[in-house]
């Protein structure tokens, strides 16, 4: 609650268009549950969650009052997660990709295939795979500080993607390229309890 109220402040706002919860760490039900009554006092006018995955979701979806509208998590053809996009769908919370362009560990702008599915509709790689997610039902935020590729990202609203064209991306799909999903790892989760976000 002393974070929105501090967040509000800050901004000079009045409400949120969205609030996120960042993690399911430490006592995460509590700090729902002011999410929650910021929400019903105007103060956010949407909430939702990021980096549920599929099993924290739905235990969280059946035991909260309000059930999250968003659900922000790494969406990209690389890791594809349709499992957790079936999880969100079933529980009507709407999945919002961060690194939908693959982040630094893929290289998507060296793909072939991207590219050929790039010069048939006279798009770019990056552009054909935004395309890609939003086909899925899924909300993209590209980070770009850039002006140009800003406008090049949201020129996605012109072409659609083949079935055969999905198909083609979706087999991209390397589900986590790691040694371990890092927000199961105890030091990961250590170190996100100890950072101190607000008095």
């Amino acid at each position: 609650k002393a974070g929105i109220e501090a967040s509000l402040k800050k901004s000079g706002l009045d409400y949120f268009d969205l609030y996120l919860l960042h993690q399911a760490m430490g006592d995460y039900f509590s700090a729902w549950r002011a999410l929650e009554d910021a929400y019903e006092a105007g103060k956010l006018k949407a909430i939702g969650v990021s980096n549920f995955y599929a099993h924290v979701l739905a235990n969280f979806c059946e035991t909260v009052r309000i059930t999250p509208m968003v659900n922000q998590v790494e969406l990209h053809p690389y890791f594809a997660q349709p499992a957790a996009l079936e999880t969100m769908k079933h529980y009507n919370v709407q999945p919002e990709a961060w690194a939908p362009l693959g982040g630094g560990r893929h290289k998507p702008y060296e793909n072939v295939m991207l590219q050929g599915i790039a010069d048939a509709h006279q798009k770019t790689i990056a552009q054909v795979v935004l395309r890609w997610n939003v086909q899925r039902g899924v909300t993209v935020i590209p980070k770009s500080t850039r002006q140009e590729r800003i406008e090049e990202n949201f020129a996605i609203w012109d072409f659609s993607l083949t079935d055969n064209e999905m198909a083609q991306i979706n087999a991209l799909d390397l589900g986590y390229v790691g040694e371990a999903v890092k927000h199961f790892n105890p030091e990961f989760v250590r170190g996100c309890l100890g950072v101190k976000i607000h008095d």
